[in-house]
């Protein structure tokens, strides 16, 4: 691997491990880790704030994205019980109820008999769901085209390789 660029400014991460260092004397303080861990949280949180100006931008409130996409990006695309789509979610059956019934309303999602057992329900998109999904999704890309705009193409591969590490790490796996 590539030693890290001298010729970077300096970051935030970098003023925040030079001001937090010597507050650690007597617990382990490694400043690599510590500038990771911030950099990644940078970037959480500007991928959460560009990601809700695309849906936004779309026209979508963040929990009607996150229930269409979820909903999108299954097994089954387009198509859920509310039960498994509560669950991918990590909301309450009340919770999806309710959020089903506003996209219903708005003409993005639709009830339907499910296909193998008639007294069960299925939730499906709707076409204008999915136009609605896919402005939101072009938005959201062009955003996260942007950021990783400043790498190159070896330096995207190799981070999604270091990430693949850390995450096999806590998916007890790696």
């Amino acid at each position: 691997m590539e030693q890290p660029r001298p010729d970077l400014p300096h970051d935030w991460a970098d003023g925040h491990v030079d001001r937090w260092r010597d507050h650690w004397i007597g617990i382990d303080f490694d400043d690599e880790v510590e500038a990771i861990t911030v950099r990644l949280d940078r970037i959480r949180r500007h991928l959460k704030r560009t990601t809700r100006r695309a849906v936004e931008g779309a026209g979508l409130q963040i929990h009607e994205y996150e229930t269409l996409h979820h909903l999108m990006i299954r097994d089954t695309p387009g198509r859920a019980t509310p039960s498994a789509l509560a669950a991918d979610l990590g909301v309450s059956a009340a919770g999806t109820t309710g959020r089903l019934d506003a996209l219903e309303r708005a003409g993005w999602v639709r009830r339907a008999p499910s296909a193998d057992d008639r007294r069960r329900v299925d939730v499906e998109v709707t076409d204008t769901g999915l136009a609605v999904w896919k402005r939101a999704m072009a938005l959201r890309g062009r955003a996260e085209g942007e950021l990783f705009a400043a790498l190159t193409a070896r330096d995207r591969t190799c981070l999604a390789a270091l990430l693949k590490q850390l995450t096999l790490r806590i998916e007890g796996t790696g």
